[in-house]
């Protein structure tokens, strides 16, 4: 496996432990496969995420990953750029009841099976996805403790 992993933070809104990502991220793309890749991962704000989705894909407001696939779906050299909306994940991961941390490595594993030629388009192509984005997080999950990303808000009461 070789290849190019970048971290660009742009965000303030919550700490992420870009080392651990990035280790958590070469795993994950050893898993999946890949003997090449060249990615970058941009984690950005609410307020960043709503201009490029709309720059990008021609959609309003915010959205949890935006995937820029360089390659056209290589499954052996993922290449491209992905944005991760911190704030998104923080607010999805209360809808799902996972952590935060979990949720964000969730949006990176589906877009790098985005990079690779997975789609999800129709039903089945999102069934087929979901099961290995599911059984690649699990295992994730299973190999690291994922909270250590960032710390996790203390409930006020």
């Amino acid at each position: 496996m070789n290849g190019e992993l970048r971290f660009l933070n742009r965000q303030r809104n919550r700490r992420v432990n870009l080392r651990l990502l990035r280790k958590i991220t070469l795993e994950l793309i050893k898993l999946s496969g890949a003997r090449e890749f060249d990615l970058v991962i941009h984690l950005v704000s609410a307020s960043e995420m709503e201009h490029l989705n709309e720059f990008h894909m021609g959609h309003s407001g915010s959205t949890d990953v935006i995937t820029l696939d360089y390659l056209d779906g290589n499954p052996e050299t993922p290449t491209g750029e992905i944005i991760v909306c911190v704030e998104e994940a923080v607010a999805q991961a209360a809808s799902f009841r996972t952590s935060w941390q979990s949720e964000l490595m969730r949006y990176v594993v589906h877009s790098v099976l985005h990079l690779q030629g997975h789609d999800d388009l129709t039903a089945a192509q999102r069934r087929k996805m979901k099961r290995e984005e599911d059984r690649i997080v699990l295992e994730l999950e299973r190999r690291f403790d994922l909270r250590k990303l960032g710390p996790t808000p203390r409930l006020a009461g």
